[in-house]
């Protein structure tokens, strides 16, 4: 047999072994699910808890197109491989989980695999929805079981190959998913534990607080330090740092205002923030609302070094942002940065202001935005949008001067900065 060929059959059997490898990876710890006819309807209690497990995942938020019918799927979700669309949870018997069955809606939230056995893309954060109990997973299927049913078909993804394969995807899984479920510590309270498992969990924060590498995963997707959101340009903050958004120094009371109203004495929530507080937090029940706000505040902090000293913009960059921040700012935010109590957020000592990242001050500035409405402020008070009336430099001149002005010292924005951040559609 000549060099070649044995060259060859060794590869060839290299490939089958990592193909066995990855197959095994991909199916550990799973038990077989039967296909059996879902069971008889849910008791009204049931119903309602699997409602509220709705609303703290934020479900309807993906699962329903804008303008279409609740759960119905449709929605596009952005990614940078391909636009992935929302499935149809609606109890439809041709298009949605009609023909599902509690096991396999388990196997979904618990082990990211289809009815069918197709690997479902991870824009399903079940590497978050692992961690949900079979009570509450039993719970929300006979939540969706109870909503109208809507005969839409499902969008086939917009993927760029290889990862529009399932091959791919295997392989992305097996390095970065790990089947699980919340344990909790028994040297933490109650309420510490319910916070862990609604944050870790079904709440899913670490999918936009989780740092991610250029296959979109995390080493950690229970970790919450912080990152760039593809595509979306905004920065999520580190919830263990309290220079960018952790609340260990905040009270309690403070917290859970903030997820409730919108808005805290310390603090209001903007950007993609927002639409959580809008659709999610602000209907949590208090109890669950006190327990991620006392799991939040007792999270290990990280201090962030200081930022070495930046070169002094030009003058010229210097009084062009003093000029636009005159015409376009200080009526709302002050000539000193002050801000308007419970109107408009004061800019000078502002951490957001701070941040290393300028995403969320390019994103507002270009696109503007309110607080979320919530009962306790229905008419919150919002910025219009610049993007056509500003240029790159203008927006980075007045950037550099909001954060080098009253005391604040973070690095000048460029006007390179801004055109990066700006982000296009993909599609």
């Amino acid at each position: 047999m000549t060099r070649w060929i044995k060259t060859l059959l060794g590869l060839l059997l290299a490939m089958l072994a990592g193909v066995v490898v990855v197959a095994w990876l991909n199916v550990r710890g799973e038990a077989p699910v039967s296909d059996a006819a879902p069971g008889v309807p849910a008791d009204a209690a049931t119903i309602e808890r699997g409602r509220q497990l709705a609303t703290v995942g934020n479900c309807q938020a993906c699962h329903t197109a804008r303008g279409g019918s609740p759960y119905a799927g449709g929605r596009g979700i952005a990614t940078p491989f391909g636009t992935v669309y929302a499935g149809n949870l609606t109890p439809d018997p041709t298009h949605g989980l009609g023909p599902w069955n509690s096991d396999a809606f388990w196997r979904a939230l618990h082990h990211g695999r289809s009815r069918d056995g197709r690997l479902l893309y991870p824009a399903f954060p079940y590497n978050n929805t692992t961690q949900v109990s079979r009570e509450d997973s039993d719970a929300l299927y006979a939540y969706l079981r109870s909503v109208p049913a809507v005969a839409q078909a499902n969008r086939p993804h917009e993927l760029d190959w290889p990862y529009s394969s399932q091959a791919a995807l295997a392989v992305w899984r097996a390095l970065y998913f790990r089947p699980g479920g919340f344990v909790p510590q028994p040297q933490q309270s109650a309420e510490w534990n319910r916070g862990a498992y609604l944050v870790q969990g079904l709440a899913h924060c670490s999918a936009c607080h989780a740092p991610r590498n250029a296959l979109g995963a995390s080493s950690n997707m229970l970790d919450l330090a912080g990152g760039l959101i593809p595509l979306q340009n905004w920065y999520a903050p580190s919830l263990n740092a309290p220079a960018e958004a952790g609340v260990q120094d905040w009270p309690l009371d403070h917290i859970v205002a903030l997820f409730r109203d919108g808005r805290a004495p310390l603090g209001q929530v903007t950007g993609p923030m927002a639409e959580v507080v809008q659709h999610s937090t602000q209907h949590w029940g208090d109890a669950d609302l006190r327990a991620m706000a006392s799991y939040l505040k007792a999270l290990p902090r990280v201090e962030r070094p200081v930022a070495a000293a930046s070169p002094k913009p030009p003058s010229r960059t210097l009084d062009l942002g003093a000029k636009l921040y005159g015409n376009h700012c200080a009526a709302c935010h002050g000539d000193a940065g002050e801000g308007v109590p419970n109107a408009y957020p004061p800019l000078a000592g502002n951490r957001s202001v701070l941040l290393t990242s300028p995403a969320n001050l390019v994103q507002t500035v270009l696109n503007g935005g309110f607080s979320p409405a919530t009962a306790a402020h229905p008419r919150p008070f919002g910025m219009p949008p610049y993007v056509l009336e500003l240029s790159d430099a203008d927006i980075a001149a007045v950037l550099t001067h909001v954060r080098g002005s009253w005391g604040n010292t973070a690095a000048a924005v460029s006007e390179l900065d801004v055109l990066n951040l700006r982000g296009t559609a993909r599609r």
